[in-house]
């Protein structure tokens, strides 16, 4: 089953007692097109973006620079390292000729939308909390006054892993995503300004606060960067991790797209900056899948799989949303009917074994899936033997999932922009607690590298069997399929995420 859905893929938010169908990750969504807002003749005559990857680690070849001026392109910035290099056009035809010239191993154009991209409504807008809401919370001592509401710490133990350590602020978590507001006074004890970044355009913006969103843009970032690491500190909620350090590397458009140029600057950017842990809760557009056969599609593929593993060499985790569409992403086929989302899409059936999901089917990287209130897989989420290595809460219907008091909400709450707080459901919501766990196991054995952070996070994990028959709303219809053991499975990977065990094994 597919329908539309909207920029943010890994974020839903779903107002609290709302009644969902079975088809809870389809919701109408907003989705970019170039029906969603006029361009210009001027703007249709603006340049594109491209990545053109060439051999690691030997700076830009003579003769790519050569053939980048003659095809009519310009270099915003090159990734040595990597053999990543960003570089604009207003050429139709500048990617097809520079995949004919010597050294490049792959080039392709990273968007449809002119630049800058169209602007369109925002989706996934969180429920906040109230004044009300938040007052009728009782606290317990020990507990942040919003902890009450927090089903999901116990659900991966953390509460119980706090009274042994909060996580080391030697660590840090890079939310790579639509920016942080740092200012929340539940994320500015913790927050690492030097890790933090706006990579939009490709290259590093490093004005002061220029990771925060602006009033117009999404909250996702900040909902996301709270959920990690929001301090113990008396006030509002608390993290996974509320001992780490959390940073924002900002790497969405106004208008909400995630683009692989400012994708493998946030890579690029942690992977110099000390990061331990790198929380990914996006796709990369406009590509819902990237088919290697189209070459294209393929080197963005080449792109970000360069920076990520790059991060991982450096000593980073990396970490991603399973998404929210309830495929089986170890399908033999899957619609793709929303690519690409900044142009008009079409649909095209897809093998997700040869068209990835990036970053979150790349090598190395850790990929999530969401469990609700009740502990099974949420209606929404991804999943597919082999290819969810773990799940963790983020949040369902409250109808679906109800938990148990003096939490009221299905979904999860998170810290928002302007000191607030509010509710948000997704695998957006699932990656981040995974990479506080992650936090702490890094905390607990500093010189573990990210191999072994990970061997440690899947066998500490809780093993979960398949929720077989699947009918989370009790129509009598299977939903989805569960595939495998309980020690290893399509709906929840290695098992459940343990916060405790993190900190005690």
């Amino acid at each position: 089953m597919t329908a539309p859905h909207s920029r943010y893929r890994r974020a839903m938010a779903i107002p609290v007692g709302m009644a969902m169908a079975t088809a809870l990750a389809f919701l109408p969504n907003v989705t970019a097109s170039a029906a969603d807002a006029p361009v210009t003749a001027e703007a249709d005559a603006t340049s594109l973006s491209y990545v053109v990857n060439v051999r690691p680690g030997h700076g830009v070849p003579g003769q790519v620079k050569k053939a980048i001026a003659e095809a009519g392109g310009t270099i915003v910035t090159s990734y040595d390292k990597i053999g990543v290099i960003v570089v604009h056009s207003a050429n139709p035809d500048f990617a097809k000729i520079l995949r004919t010239v010597r050294g490049v191993d792959s080039a392709g154009n990273t968007r449809n939308a002119p630049l800058p991209a169209q602007s369109t409504n925002d989706v996934g807008t969180p429920k906040v909390l109230s004044a009300a809401e938040a007052g009728a919370a009782e606290a317990a001592d020990g507990q942040d006054p919003l902890e009450p509401l927090q089903w999901d710490l116990p659900a991966i133990k953390a509460d119980k892993a706090h009274e042994k350590t909060l996580g080391s602020s030697k660590v840090t978590v890079a939310v790579i995503d639509t920016g942080v507001d740092d200012t929340h006074p539940d994320i500015a004890p913790n927050f690492d300004r030097e890790a933090s970044v706006n990579c939009v355009t490709g290259k590093p913006d490093t004005t002061d606060g220029a990771w925060r969103p602006g009033a117009t843009e999404s909250p996702h970032g900040t909902h996301v960067a709270g959920e990690i690491a929001a301090a113990k500190n008396g006030v509002g909620m608390t993290g996974v991790a509320p001992g780490v350090k959390v940073s924002g590397i900002k790497v969405s458009t106004t208008a909400g797209y995630f683009y692989t140029e400012a994708v493998v600057c946030g890579f690029m950017w942690a992977a110099t900056h000390g990061v331990d842990v790198t929380n990914n809760s996006y796709y990369t557009d406009p590509w819902y899948f990237n088919c290697k056969d189209d070459p294209d599609q393929k080197a963005l593929v080449d792109a970000v799989s360069r920076a990520s593993q790059y991060a991982e060499r450096k000593g980073a985790v990396n970490v991603a949303a399973a998404g929210n569409e309830n495929y089986d992403l170890a399908a033999d086929e899957i619609t793709d009917p929303v690519s690409p989302n900044d142009a008009t899409p079409t649909e095209r059936v897809v093998d997700p074994s040869e068209c990835l999901d990036i970053p979150t089917q790349l090598p190395g990287v850790v990929t999530v899936a969401s469990t609700g209130a009740k502990g099974i897989k949420s209606s929404f989420s991804n999943h597919g033997l082999g290819v969810i290595d773990i799940a963790a809460p983020g949040g369902d219907s409250t109808r679906f999932q109800t938990p148990a008091p003096p939490a009221t909400s299905g979904l999860i709450l998170g810290t928002l922009p302007g000191g607030k707080w509010g509710y948000m459901a997704g695998t957006s919501m699932a990656s981040p607690h995974v990479a506080g766990v992650a936090a702490l196991i890094k905390s607990t054995y500093p010189y573990a590298p990210p191999a072994l952070v990970k061997a440690l996070l899947y066998a500490e994990a809780d093993a979960t069997p398949c929720t077989d028959p699947y009918d989370i709303d009790g129509d009598g219809k299977v939903d989805a399929v569960c595939e495998g053991t309980k020690n290893r499975n399509g709906f929840y990977g290695w098992g459940t995420a343990d916060a405790l065990d993190a900190v005690t094994k």
